[in-house]
């Protein structure tokens, strides 16, 4: 079957009203988490997107009950769990080695093929692995995937090199039903990974969340189901208010709490964007004479948002002035910029340290920081779009770029985002579907 391509027609300041979702990065994560319960769970506010099905898929193959409606999932235990992630799930996304700790607890052994997701940088499964054999888990990586056994976990200290949102979330999901206490130093304290660590206190899970990056987590012999409404996904949020900044028009979004965006809103008023908050909607407006420059530097929460910086990059052509971007989270974030540069962004990739101190990138020949010149005049271009973010800034240049844009690649952006061609046509973009 031909593959779907979005053809964009730039049609003017884009303006309206977006409601975000559950995001893509906290509902798979709570659809692993209901694993756990006894009973059945239900996840309110989930977002329409293929990351849900994929990981409703591996579910199902392994036992577990999984039943979508419009905004709710529905997770209940199977009568029999089988320990295998079946090796057709191999390199499609994150979540398989997620599900070794559940698996342990619910079937003594699992495997789960190697993990995939979007080709911006290492995100190795050793920080996983290394914490489940801290719990007494037996553990080897394959050629295939990763192997582990273990008749019960045990409580233990675990310090991550590195505050790893997913292997805090694989600490949390094995340690709540251990046998004995775990202390995680070092853990990610993201607001989807607290909205996970509620949602398991809601299963009957014992978790204390303490200063300095410290999370203790008592066992107990067993979780039952739940019922939990995720909060909006920050990262569309942002997204949505960077598209109307970027065509000088104005989009209203609706279900996305502020406290999830403060550092967002802060970097961009300090460009010029003007906004109005309330307790209905965020909305981010351009002065009529444009945007500054700024440097940016990405950071684990409550820093600059890793995911946040491709369309700010997008952002940045279209503001007066030199502007910086110092990616220190993924070492090949920046794998996209080679298709906004087609599309006539005035974009610069560096392997130092700009815009911020050295970060642990500083002596690698990674490519993490980027020089944009703006204003750029975009065109409109024909390009493949590698991975999520980055086609969905692709859309932001090409509503703005001066003629017609063809976008291949455009499964990348409905895996993560939710009806994104539905918002984009509601806010007056011209962009028709062909196959």
């Amino acid at each position: 079957m031909a593959e779907e391509v979005w053809l964009i027609e730039p049609s003017g300041p884009l303006r309206g009203d977006v409601e975000v979702r559950g995001s893509k990065n906290g509902v798979s994560k709570h659809m692993v988490a209901a694993m756990l319960g006894s009973g059945e769970s239900s996840i309110h506010n989930a977002p329409d997107v293929g990351e849900v099905e994929i990981t409703a898929a591996m579910l199902r193959a392994l036992g577990i009950d999984v039943e979508i409606s419009r905004t709710e999932i529905r997770i209940a235990p199977g009568p029999q769990i089988e320990p295998r992630v079946p090796d057709a799930f191999t390199g499609l996304n994150r979540i398989p080695i997620l599900m070794l700790g559940p698996l342990l607890h619910l079937a003594g052994e699992a495997f789960v093929p190697l993990v995939g997701g979007d080709p911006i940088g290492r995100r190795p499964v050793n920080f996983h692995v290394e914490a489940l054999r801290a719990m007494g888990a037996e553990v080897e990586v394959g050629d295939t995937g990763v192997f582990a056994k273990a008749k019960r976990l045990n409580g233990t200290r675990i310090e991550l090199p590195y505050p790893s949102v997913g292997a805090t979330e694989t600490v949390l999901m094995s340690a709540v039903l251990a046998e004995g206490k775990t202390v995680l130093k070092n853990a990610a304290m993201e607001p989807e990974v607290v909205e996970l660590a509620l949602f398991l206190q809601r299963m009957g899970a014992r978790i204390e969340l303490s200063p300095d990056r410290r999370i203790v987590i008592e066992g107990v012999e067993r979780l039952r189901g739940a019922s939990t409404w995720l909060n909006g996904d920050r990262i569309e949020a942002f997204s949505y208010l960077a598209a109307g900044l970027i065509t000088q028009g104005e989009v209203r979004v609706h279900g996305c709490p502020q406290d999830r965006l403060v550092t967002a809103i802060t970097t961009l008023a300090r460009m010029g964007a003007q906004f109005d908050i309330n307790d209905e909607y965020l909305c981010a407006t351009a002065p009529p004479e444009g945007l500054r420059a700024a440097a940016v530097q990405t950071d684990t929460h409550p820093g600059f948002m890793t995911d946040w910086q491709t369309p700010l990059m997008v952002l940045f052509t279209q503001s007066q002035g030199m502007s910086v971007l110092h990616e220190t989270v993924f070492e090949n974030r920046l794998v996209y910029v080679p298709a906004l540069q087609r599309m006539g962004c005035e974009i610069e990739v560096f392997d130092q340290c700009l815009g911020g101190p050295a970060c642990r990138y500083h002596d690698t020949n990674a490519r993490h920081s980027a020089v944009v010149r703006g204003v750029s005049q975009l065109k409109g271009a024909d390009v493949t779009l590698p991975d999520i973010r980055a086609g969905f800034s692709a859309v932001l240049a090409a509503a703005v770029a001066d003629g017609p844009s063809t976008l291949r690649g455009v499964h990348h952006i409905e895996r993560g985002y939710h009806r994104p061609f539905e918002q984009f046509a509601s806010l007056g973009l011209d962009i028709r579907r062909k196959r």
